[in-house]
């Protein structure tokens, strides 16, 4: 037997919530001695940075900066968490996405089940890619966004605390 991949192991409850703190390793809890960087954001090819800010935006519960309004034909367009520590910049570019993406964002609903998020996510403007949910109720939907960047929602800490 194949062993369990991840996101499998997030589904059934062997891998939780990442608790590490920036300066701490996942591995054994031992602590990064090394000078180590962080990531200052994470930036997407969009062919209208506008649009998918305000979508990406719907979806995670993120703002634009409050000093620098974004406006449609903006070049590039950054949202930010509500605490400021997790940042997405889309900036545009002339060519369309043309392959599957080589990363990809897995998300869960802060609030309420899985497929009551995917709900949400569809009436945002999401469309359903594949549909990985298994008959015991684990499993993820790979979705896509507006402009095609796929990404998947899984269960959430209480649905996989309840299995």
């Amino acid at each position: 037997m194949a062993p369990a991949s991840a996101r499998d192991r997030i589904e059934t409850g062997q891998i939780g919530r990442c608790l590490f703190t920036r300066g701490q390793r996942a591995r054994r809890g031992s602590r990064v001695t090394a000078m180590t960087a962080f990531i200052s954001h994470t930036s997407f090819d969009s062919r209208d940075a506008y649009a998918q800010s305000v979508f990406w935006g719907g979806v995670l519960g993120f703002a634009g900066d409050p000093d620098h309004f974004d406006e449609p034909g903006d070049e590039e367009c950054m949202i930010f968490s509500a605490d400021g520590a997790q940042r997405l910049l889309f900036i545009e570019v002339p060519d369309v996405k043309q392959v599957k993406n080589r990363l990809h964002l897995d998300l869960m609903p802060g609030e309420g089940t899985r497929d009551e998020e995917l709900e949400r996510l569809l009436k945002l403007g999401a469309r359903s890619v594949d549909d990985r949910r298994k008959p015991d109720g684990t499993g993820w939907v790979v979705l896509a966004d507006p402009e095609g960047n796929e990404f998947c929602i899984l269960r959430s800490d209480a649905e996989r605390a309840a299995d």
